[in-house]
C-alpha cells in the first residue's frame, strides 16, 4: 500500500472551488448559483470528510468566478464557506464568506402584510445578529431568524 494520498477531485486549472459547504446545504448552494444551467466544467462531490464539519461538500467551476452578490446569496445559507480562486492550478485567492451587513432581493419577509409581499418591490434586511442569524426587514421592521428564511 502507498503512503501517496490521492486527490479525491480532480485539479482545476481556472475557476473557483466553493469548500467547506455542509453536506446538507450543498444541493441548496448548487440551486441558489443555478449551476444546473452551467456550461462550464463542474464537479460537486459531497460526503467527504471534514475535522471542522464531519462531513462536507465541495463544488469545482471551471473558469467561472462569481460576484459579491453571488456570494452574498451563498452566505445567506452557507455563511461558514470558503471561495478558492483559481488561475493556472494554484489558489491565488481564499476567501471566507461572511453573511453581509445588508441583504438585498435575496430573502423573502415573512411578514405577508410587508409591502415587499404586496408591490413589486426588492427586499432588503439588516442583519442585526451574524451570531445569531438575526435578520430585520428594512420596511416593516419584522426580525426572523435566518434558519427560518425563503430565499427569493
Amino acid at each position: 500500500m502507498s503512503d501517496k494520498k490521492e486527490l479525491q477531485v480532480a485539479a482545476l486549472e481556472n475557476g473557483t472551488v466553493i469548500d467547506h459547504i455542509p453536506s446538507e446545504k450543498l444541493f441548496t448552494v448548487v440551486s441558489l448559483l443555478d449551476l444546473q444551467h452551467e456550461t462550464n466544467n463542474i464537479t460537486i462531490g459531497n460526503n467527504f470528510e471534514s475535522k471542522k464539519l464531519g462531513k462536507k461538500g465541495i463544488v469545482k467551476i471551471a473558469d467561472r468566478f462569481f460576484s459579491e452578490e453571488e456570494i452574498s446569496r451563498l452566505a445567506v445559507v452557507a455563511p461558514n464557506i470558503r471561495l478558492n480562486i483559481i488561475r493556472n492550478y494554484e489558489v491565488v485567492e481564499k476567501k471566507q464568506v461572511v453573511l453581509p451587513d445588508e441583504l438585498k432581493g435575496i430573502v423573502k419577509c415573512n411578514n405577508p402584510k410587508c409591502i415587499t409581499n404586496n408591490e413589486p418591490m426588492l427586499t432588503w434586511f439588516h442583519v442585526i445578529d451574524k451570531e445569531k442569524g438575526l435578520l430585520k426587514c428594512h420596511y416593516c421592521e419584522k426580525e426572523q431568524q435566518i434558519d427560518n428564511i425563503k430565499l427569493l
